[in-house]
């Protein structure tokens, strides 16, 4: 891709994304309208989702992100729904929808079918938990969407590199096939448990910032290239490394924390806006490459298919989540109780994504025997109309769905509550702790500096029971509201001054710029428990 239409693409989703977030349509189903409507509008340069693009360069930073910001605690208590669904449900839904592909459409291999099926089985839920955080669902279910979301993709994979050899003619018998996809699995996650442990030393042992973000940019390229190198699955690698490098981020500088949380949102929204862009601007492309297939006979597989997605699902779910727990009383007393509406949403959820598109567009043009691989352009269509059918349909009407079955919501008065206590514990031990310090003469500080370091204990203790405090009658805001606008208010004085100082040449900018920073830290301290 040239660099002016990369550029233009880059650009036209952010902005799109940024106005997303004015309005109540989630992000991602915006860009995909804005990229189905800019697919023929003339003049907008072809976008094909080249594969050697998106599955090394984009879904590595993109599980990245969601696992460092993933619960290892919180996954590792609901593996077993995690692996029935991003084990189980995918190889199911890939055998159910490739033989529902296969009835449907006439003159279509098994084989091939079964590459369709492993290709629209993973769900991409990016979106889906966008919008679960965004109405605030159950943790369980937010946590179970995105484990899913992060092991799904080397199921899906797998199952797809198995059905592809027997759709060439490589003659692979489901012997081989299993234990390919259980090498590609035990592989992966091997290579993640190898590389998690010297790369999080090699992080806590660069001094330097700018090396260490340096080094967490190139980590998820690492793992899923190390793992793919020997055969493995990459995605599972660099979620295995991501989910150990998130649990262990406390032992990182706090220069680094800093500077990486805000590089990786910033990658992250460029990333996430792009790829939702790019699914809609396939339109065009698809659509002009059927060839045999009528537009009419296309769309009636295509609603055939995309039915058979969202169906296989439920009849998946349901069964998976309420049978262990009849069978089993151990489950039942160890995991919290469910109902219906659980599995509703969590079916629902169940939107499809670019990894879809990815794979698709890596299938083959021909077989081993030089004829042209089967279908090949219907695969491609049916991929597209299902990812697009998901995200609309199902992205569209997920939130009312939500309000509809009325689920109990994250109660921020409790959420408020424990980080309150758990802040009081803390504080208790550090004001132990700074006592501790300054009765060593070594520590010696004249008393308004040993009073400041009180008062900025005081303060993270006060925090939080001030937010469960009243409120202003005036302006309707609680004290740590007001103490962070004040704080804002004072240091842009602050900051004026300093630039009027520089204008003036009483002081130069370099100087100028070291003490804004200082500036800039305060603030951040004072507003980092305001943010979203």
């Amino acid at each position: 891709m040239e660099a002016l239409p990369l550029v233009a693409l880059i650009a036209a989703s952010a902005v799109i994304a940024g106005a997303a977030r004015r309005t109540a349509v989630p992000a991602p189903l915006m860009l995909v309208a804005a990229g189905l409507i800019a697919s023929y509008v003339p003049g907008v340069p072809d976008y094909t989702l080249d594969p050697h693009i998106v599955l090394p360069l984009i879904l590595p930073p993109l599980l990245h992100i969601a696992a460092v910001d993933s619960s290892y605690l919180d996954l590792r208590a609901n593996i077993r729904p995690i692996a029935l669904l991003s084990f189980g449900y995918v190889l199911f839904a890939t055998v159910v929808v490739g033989y529902v592909a296969y009835l449907l459409v006439p003159d279509l291999p098994l084989p091939a079918a079964l590459v369709l099926g492993a290709v629209v089985a993973p769900p991409d839920a990016v979106a889906a938990t966008a919008i679960a955080r965004r109405l605030g669902l159950p943790n369980r279910i937010t946590t179970i969407l995105q484990g899913e979301s992060l092991v799904n993709d080397a199921t899906a994979i797998t199952a797809y590199r198995v059905a592809l050899a027997a759709a060439l003619g490589e003659g692979l018998s489901w012997a081989e096939g299993a234990w390919e996809f259980l090498l590609a699995s035990v592989g992966g996650i091997a290579v993640g448990l190898v590389l998690m442990v010297p790369i999080h030393w090699l992080r806590t042992h660069l001094k330097e910032a700018l090396l260490q973000n340096t080094l967490s940019l190139l980590i998820p390229f690492v793992a899923y290239a190390a793992a793919e190198q020997v055969g493995a699955s990459g995605v599972l690698a660099v979620v295995v490394v991501a989910l150990y490098l998130g649990h262990h981020s406390w032992q990182v500088d706090f220069a680094t924390r800093l500077q990486e949380e805000a590089v990786w949102r910033m990658v992250a929204f460029i990333l996430e806006s792009a790829v939702f862009a790019l699914i809609g601007l396939q339109l065009s492309y698809v659509v002009g490459k059927l060839g045999a297939y009528s537009m009419a006979e296309a769309a009636t597989y295509a609603v055939g298919v995309f039915v058979a997605v969202v169906v296989v699902r439920f009849v998946w779910l349901f069964p998976a989540t309420f049978l262990p727990r009849a069978l089993s009383k151990r489950i039942r007393e160890r995991e919290p109780s469910v109902t219906w509406k659980s599995p509703v949403i969590i079916g629902w959820a169940g939107m499809r994504g670019v990894v879809s598109l990815a794979i698709a567009f890596s299938i083959p043009l021909t077989a081993h025997n030089g004829e042209p691989f089967p279908a090949r352009n219907l695969v491609l269509f049916l991929t597209f109309t299902t990812v697009i059918g998901t995200l609309v349909v199902q992205g569209l009407t997920l939130p009312s769905l939500i309000r509809a079955l009325n689920l109990p919501q994250r109660d921020a008065q409790i959420s408020t509550l424990a980080e309150a206590q758990a802040q009081s514990e803390a504080s208790r031990a550090a004001d132990e702790r700074l006592e501790e310090l300054l009765a060593d003469e070594r520590n010696a500080l004249p008393g308004p500096l040993a009073d400041r370091l009180r008062a900025v204990l005081e303060r993270r203790r006060n925090s939080p029971w001030e937010r469960l405090g009243a409120v202003n009658p005036v302006t309707g805001e609680s004290a740590d509201d007001i103490y962070r606008r004040l704080s804002r208010d004072v240091i842009q004085t602050e900051r004026e001054v300093f630039v009027r100082l520089r204008d003036a040449r009483r002081i130069d900018d370099e100087m100028m710029r070291t003490l804004l920073r200082r500036l800039d830290l305060e603030e951040a301290a004072a507003y980092r428990e305001g943010e979203e």
